[in-house]
This record gives structure tokens, sequence and C-alpha cells, in this order.
């Protein structure tokens, strides 16, 4: 499959600080391709460099088999959307999709017909002459997504633009920019620090952490087979067990990783564990639980027998549910 972006060793320091590290990364063509990690681990300045607005200190990056390196933004088949939109205000809604084609020197009947198809594809048709003033939040954000698809780019990179919407508009907006991508066809390459966003749109994730990529995969890869004790910690939670423990309980080698859901509480003659909290979160409990010097954490689903604080229970897992990792960072 052909590669829409294509990393080899690529660093961008700032001084001392190396806000990307050596980083190697391919996204495919025709993919929805997630950047995950907290802030300051790199994913935003790796997006910054495929865009253009910054230039790699090291290494090389390929755009669909071409150098990129030293490629202004606006030669570059690729357009972004950001987290506050960048609307200009004193122009319409219509105006603001074409604005890009207007720089381009397109005739203004074309260009009208071009924005008005493009606000048709995010579901805002009829709202051309609008100010984008009056305009909702998850509107200005269709308008923004208008803007960046109506140059038919082959590469659309998206700043978290779902962070300023309320919970039930940015499910909303998943859906739709999933689906979006599906019938587009185009690369989506989508910045978060959202594990659920990460999961539950993208067709493979990348993990940043300190500038370096802690692994690639598809989310049921990165989740349930994490390569490091971060990727573990942070795709979701999870309990990280130490090698001494891991050897003691399974005689595997290696720090592992122990989904909370996986662990079963009073469900076979599994190790004592004492609960020393719980936090109702509607489709489950949480159980925290004392067990040897570490606090792990168990989920019992709606309608399960949710022990009280202070019990004490079982554990056991299923041998597969223990996912023994290297000792990573």
């Amino acid at each position: 499959m052909q590669s829409a972006v294509l990393f080899k060793t690529v660093s961008r320091h700032y001084g001392d600080v190396r806000a990307v590290d050596a980083v190697d990364l391919e996204v495919r063509a025709g993919e929805f391709f997630a950047m995950l990690g907290p802030s300051g681990s790199g994913k935003t300045t790796s997006l910054r460099l495929i865009a253009g607005f910054e230039q790699p200190t090291s290494g090389h990056i390929e755009i669909f088999g071409e150098t990129a390196e030293g490629v202004p933004p606006y030669r570059r088949n690729v357009n972004t959307v950001f987290q506050d939109y960048a609307l200009f205000p004193h122009m319409s809604v219509r105006d603001n999709v074409a604005y890009g084609l207007m720089i381009a020197g397109m005739g203004r009947k074309q260009r009208r017909s071009k924005a008005e198809e493009a606000l048709e594809l995010v579901r805002l048709p009829g709202y051309g002459d609008r100010a984008t003033s009056a305009l909702s939040g998850g509107q200005r954000q269709r308008v923004a997504l208008a803007r960046a698809l109506v140059n038919e780019p082959k590469v659309l990179l998206l700043d978290e633009p779902l962070g300023a919407l309320d919970l039930k508009l940015r499910e909303q907006m998943q859906d739709e920019l999933k689906g979006l991508q599906q019938s587009l066809g185009i690369t989506f390459i989508f910045v978060t620090h959202d594990q659920g966003e990460a999961l539950s749109m993208a067709d493979r994730v990348a993990v940043f952490n300190e500038g370096r990529v802690q692994q690639v995969g598809t989310p049921e890869a990165i989740y349930q087979r994490p390569d490091t004790p971060f990727v573990a910690d942070f795709v979701g939670s999870s309990n990280v067990l130490p090698a001494d423990m891991v050897r003691e309980l399974s005689g595997r080698a290696g720090t592992a990783s122990l989904r909370p859901e996986a662990i079963r509480l009073n469900g076979g003659s599994g190790p004592e564990a004492t609960v020393v909290g719980l936090s109702y979160m509607g489709g489950a409990t949480k159980v925290r639980l004392a067990f040897r010097d570490m606090t792990l954490m168990a989920l019992v689903a709606s309608g399960g027998v949710v022990p009280q604080k202070g019990d004490t229970v079982t554990i056991d897992w299923a041998p597969e549910a223990l996912h023994v990792m290297g000792q990573g960072t």
C-alpha cells in the first residue's frame, strides 16, 4: 500500500528540547491515522512538520513519495483543521469555505459552487449566507472542516478539532468524521490526547511520549497488547504488574499489563485482596483493591455483585488477560 506520509528518523529540536526525537513513522494512503499522547509528547509538532508549519532539525519527510522538507505549506497537498477553527468573523460561511479557492485564483461562480458542495458534504446546506458568529460550536467545526476539504487535499490534518465541544456533540462528530473519511477515501491524520477518540475512530494509532513513538498499531493491538508500561497506563487504564509479581503469579518473565475489566472478583480460588475504594461510573463500578504492596483497579459491570469497602475478595483472571511487556519506559 502506498505511503501517504513517511518519517525517516525525523527530529525537531528547540535548543535542548527534543520535541520530536528520531521518529520513524508511516501513514498509509486512505487510512484514518491517530497521533495520541499527552501534552508535550510530540504529536502536534509532528503534525506541524507534515503541514509545513515547522521544518525538521534532521531526518526526512515524504508526502506521497515527494520530499517535504523545505516545501512551504501552500505547496503541499495537505490542509489543516485547527482546534480553534480559525474562521474569519467578517466573512460569511460561504466565503470562509471558499477562501482558499479565492487565493488560488478560482472564479467567483465556480468557487461559490464548490463551497456549497463542501457545505452539503458536512451537513450544512443553506448555511452559506450566515455569519460565523451566529453558529454553534459544532456548526463552526463543520465550516472549518468544509474549508479544509474544498481544496480536495490528499491528506487532511486535524489538530484536536473536537476539543472545544461538549461530550455529546463530540461523540456525534466522531461518528461523522469517521463516516466522512470512509466516504471520501482520503487520508486523515488526527491529533488527540483523548484515548477514547483515538480508539473509536482510527484505523491505526501512534502513541507518543517525550518526543518518541512508543507504539503503532490497530486500536485493538494498542489496548490489548501494549508494548510498554507507558502505553498500557496511558491508553485506557491498566494495572501494570512488576516483573517479580508476574513471575510469582504466572511463571513468566517481564512486566505485564492487566486491564481492570479482566479481573474477576470472588470467581475462583485466586489470591486475596482488600477493597479500599469504590467509584460508581454508570455502566460499571470501579473497585480499588489493595493487593500485596500495590493498588489494583477492577471493574464490576452494571448488574454485577459489587463488594463493600473493607471486604476481602479473591481475584483471578484468564491467563491470556495478563499481557507481558518489555521493560519500556
